[in-house]
This record gives structure tokens, C-alpha cells and sequence, in this order.
């Protein structure tokens, strides 16, 4: 459970503001976004991130929808547990959303607890703890909750949509091995992937479960990145579709769905197949990050980018850039898109 880590035993502030500056207008409003490296665009260097993460990509977005200038703004700790990102980010830097122009406000987290208790599991001998996991879990659905409380409570009143977003899995290729230790009850090895899994599935249904009951919107990237975007398995429904959390689902019903029902449709996000034949890369080489385009900002020890610049795209034809399904980022803006009003 690799989610969003940029080390597991550090962590680097990676802040960003860019603004998407449309030309023949000067109204300015504001995106605000609160994560860990994967909302940071994170790319494997301390001092640079990606111009066009997630957040970002959601802001030219809004600039198209609403005709005007789009400040994004990244407040983002690269490596940062859920319970980091939600006192020393949300908590101490809710100044940001408080902010008079502030339109919409996004987060994700869990990822780095997750990827913790993968790690630790991984080294384990003899017989098999997985407390570790269940803690990742239930500290994920902790902070998830108090994180929507603390947004709810600060946001600046005019905010129009709060958005989480969800975790894709990473290494879901690679780990399809066998573990070290063996299980209590069997005495044998057990599916890495098989017990992986779940818990990250239980982690992204109290995602959307919460959002559901505090007044979020969900962006689902689990099912963005998991599933291919034509119906492999012929039951009617395009694969991305049919993993999507369906609002009033219970937790055992959408486990069952992931774990069991629609598993043999999930693929690596590695080869992110958008038809039959056709297929993009969603995850860098550290098989960790969403993949982008449109160069760097400064980001990390040398302090962030504060910018502007004229957006990629002054339009969107049917709600989507040219290139929504073919990076990472891309996918994860769009989603995150998906639930902007049509006004501020």
C-alpha cells in the first residue's frame, strides 16, 4: 500500500501557489488543496514538483468554467501521515481556505499510513501480526473525519464544493508474491495483494462514506486508475464505472465488490488501458506517483513557487482536456473537476 510517499521515515513540505491567468479577465478565485506528495506532484526530487498536479489541473478547469483567473493553491507535506497532514497542514494552515476568495478546497491523505504498515509487513518473520494494518485503517478513518470537521468549521463561507480524494494502489502488480511470515490459523505464506487490498479498500470507503455524510464530494481514483475505461468483462458497464463507490453503499457490500465481485478487472495503473488496445502509464518509475506533463515548479528545500501563467487549455469540449486519461495528474484534476459548479 505505497500511496502517496516520498519516504517513510521523512517528510518535506512541498507548497505551491500557481495561478491559471486567463486572459481578458482579472476576477481571481481560489482552489485550495491540503495533502501529501501525491496532491504535491511529487517526482522524486526535494526541491521540484510537478506545475500541473492534481489541484492545478482542476483550477484550469475552473478558469474555462467560470471565465476567470484560478489561484491554486498547494499546501502539501511530501512523506506526511494522515494525522501530520490533518494538525500541521488543514489545522495549522487553515488560514488559506479562510481566505475571502476561496471557492472550492480539496484534500487526500492515509496514503503514507498505509504504505508504513505495508513496509513493516513485508519484514515480518514467522507468524504473521497484521495489527499494523488494522491500525493504518482505523487511524485513516480517524483523521479523514475530523479533517472534513475542521474544513467544514473554517472554510471561508462562500466555498461552492469540498472535494477528498480517494487512493489509487500502486505496486498492485507487484505485489502479487507471497509474504515472509505465515498466517496464525493456516501455517502457510499468505497473497500480499489478497490482504492488502481490503484495507485499502476499507480506507477508501470511509473516504467516500464521510463525504457522503459531512457534505464532500469523492473523487474516486481507486476506480480512475484500477479500472480500464471500456467493459472488459462484458457486464454492461465500463470498468472505471462499475468500481466507483455508490453513495449509501455499506462497507461490506463495496469490499465485496472490490475484493471479490469486479477483482478480476482491476489491472495496475502502470497500463492504464483507455480501450482494448490502447493503454497509458498512470504511475512513474518509483511505482508510487501519478505520472504529468507540463514541466516543474520549485518545491521542497528550497522553499515553493509562487506564479502565474496562461492556461494549457482555454476550453474543454465535453468537460475534458485533450489529455484527461493520459497522465496521472490528468485523470486525478479531471475527476476532481467533475464535481465543479457551474458558478462561483
Amino acid at each position: 500500500m505505497a500511496f502517496g510517499s516520498a519516504a517513510s521515515a521523512s517528510t518535506l513540505n512541498q507548497n505551491v501557489s500557481w495561478t491559471i491567468d486567463r486572459a481578458g479577465t482579472t476576477t481571481k478565485y481560489r482552489v485550495v488543496a491540503y495533502g501529501d506528495s501525491i496532491y504535491a506532484g511529487y517526482n522524486g526530487s526535494t526541491t521540484n514538483a510537478a506545475k500541473f498536479s492534481a489541484p492545478t489541473v482542476d483550477a484550469e478547469y475552473l478558469s474555462a468554467l467560470w471565465n476567470a483567473d484560478i489561484e491554486s493553491v498547494r499546501r502539501t507535506k511530501s512523506g506526511a501521515v494522515a494525522s501530520d497532514i490533518y494538525n500541521n497542514k488543514i489545522v495549522a494552515e487553515r488560514s488559506y481556505m479562510q481566505n475571502a476568495s476561496t471557492r472550492a478546497v480539496t484534500f487526500e491523505m492515509c496514503g503514507n499510513d498505509g504504505l508504513q504498515a505495508r513496509t513493516a509487513f513485508k519484514k515480518q518473520t514467522g507468524t504473521c501480526n497484521y495489527s499494523g494494518m488494522d491500525a493504518a485503517v482505523a487511524s485513516c478513518k480517524t483523521y479523514v473525519a475530523a479533517a472534513m470537521d475542521c474544513i467544514n468549521a473554517n472554510a471561508y463561507a462562500g466555498v461552492k464544493v469540498k472535494v477528498i480524494s480517494n487512493l489509487h494502489y500502486p505496486g498492485y502488480a507487484a505485489d502479487n508474491v507471497q509474504s515472509t511470515c505465515k498466517d496464525a490459523t493456516t501455517g502457510a505464506t499468505i497473497n500480499l495483494r489478497d490482504k492488502f487490498l481490503p484495507k485499502l479498500a476499507a480506507m477508501n470507503y470511509w473516504m467516500c462514506e464521510y463525504a457522503r455524510q459531512k457534505g464532500f464530494q469523492c473523487a474516486d481514483n481507486f476506480a480512475q486508475y484500477m479500472g480500464a475505461d471500456y467493459d472488459s468483462n462484458g457486464d454492461g458497464q465500463i470498468d472505471s464505472d462499475a468500481l466507483r463507490y455508490v453513495s449509501g453503499d455499506s462497507e461490506a457490500s463495496y469490499l465485496t465488490r472490490i475484493t471479490s465481485t469486479l477483482k478480476a478487472t482491476l489491472r495496475d495503473a502502470n497500463a492504464h488501458f483507455v480501450s482494448a488496445s490502447s493503454s497509458f502509464d498512470y504511475i512513474q518509475s518509483d511505482d508510487t506517483h501519478p505520472t504529468y506533463t507540463g514541466g516543474t515548479v520549485t518545491a521542497g528545500l528550497f522553499g515553493g513557487t509562487t506564479g502565474s501563467g496562461a492556461p494549457r487549455y482555454t476550453s474543454f469540449a465535453g468537460g475534458k482536456s485533450p489529455i484527461w486519461n493520459q497522465y496521472g495528474h490528468e485523470r486525478m484534476g479531471w475527476a476532481v473537476s467533475t464535481y465543479n459548479p457551474a458558478s462561483p
